[in-house]
C-alpha cells in the first residue's frame, strides 16, 4: 500500500493528502502496518507491509 493507492481505494483526490497521510500515521502508530523497506525511503514514495507480512 502507498499514499496513492489509499488515496485511489478510498476515492479521494490530491486535495485529500494530509487525510491519507493521517490514517497511514496512525495506522503505523496501532502497529498494523509497517514501512516496506525496499521500497523508496522517501515518505512521499513510501510503501507498506500489513504487519503479519
Amino acid at each position: 500500500m502507498s499514499n496513492q493507492t489509499l488515496r485511489k481505494r478510498f476515492g479521494f483526490d490530491q486535495s485529500k493528502n494530509v487525510l491519507v497521510f493521517q490514517v497511514i500515521g496512525v495506522t503505523k502508530e496501532a502497529g498494523l502496518i509497517k514501512a516496506d523497506d525496499s521500497a523508496s525511503t522517501s515518505t512521499r514514495y513510501a510503501r507498506y507491509l500489513p504487519f503479519w507480512a
